[in-house]
């Protein structure tokens, strides 16, 4: 027994991997490929791509949104878990990161599956709340430029029905959030989203460390 999350070293973090993992060879030859991106840090880690999986798959999520795409690994592990007929808007303005997320959703049969609309993710959540489209998306992953995550997160709430859930990266900030010397911009304005969300009566809310952090909030 414990009474707080175990320290996970390099030969657990291995155990865990080895007894968890079921990683799609698409997901797999994806994350190998991005591993010489000189950005390659910003892909979440297979473990998270799993359990954004099975949280995807908790919610019967059918429509999902992604805000933050870089080479496509969370992207490709959500559509993955969605249904044939399924639909996943991914957000984001790289036309070059994009590619290599294009040839792997092709890879692995899913590409009919996502919708990318390379733009600013915050015109492109406006567009789909004027087309009528709130309260109709079950899953979100918010993964992109911290500044604007409250922005972000009040447009995927309106577009979430209720039971939806959103899944918010980067909540700890490699434990900078806790740090009072830390205050550049991306650090101040982590740490007042997450004073938000966890004053947010709509939704249910958990933080949980792993990888950098990430939040879940529940659409009550």
């Amino acid at each position: 027994m414990s009474r707080r999350t175990l320290n996970v070293d390099d030969e657990l973090y291995r155990y865990l991997l080895d007894h968890s993992l079921r990683e799609h060879p698409a997901l797999a030859a994806l994350r190998a490929a991005t591993a010489a991106h000189p950005h390659a840090g910003m892909q979440i880690s297979p473990e998270q791509g799993q359990f954004m999986q099975l949280l995807a798959r908790t919610v019967n999520a059918r429509k999902a949104i992604e805000v933050g795409v870089f080479t496509g690994y969370s992207s490709l592990a959500v559509a993955l878990a969605l249904p044939e007929d399924g639909r996943l808007v991914a957000c984001d303005v790289s036309e070059e990161w994009t590619a290599m997320a294009r040839k792997f959703w092709e890879k692995a049969g899913v590409a009919k599956r996502i919708e990318l609309r390379l733009q600013p993710a915050q015109r492109t959540l406006d567009e789909l709340i004027a087309a009528g489209e709130s309260a109709t998306f079950d899953f979100a992953f918010i993964d992109a430029d911290k500044s604007r995550y409250m922005a972000y997160y009040e447009r995927c709430l309106t577009l979430l029905r209720k039971g939806g859930l959103i899944v918010v990266d980067n909540t700890l900030w490699s434990g900078a959030v806790a740090d009072a010397s830390k205050d550049d911009e991306d650090t101040r304005a982590i740490r007042a989203f997450n004073d938000a969300v966890h004053r947010d009566t709509r939704v249910a809310v958990s933080m949980l460390p792993i990888g950098d952090g990430v939040t879940l909030a529940l659409k009550l």
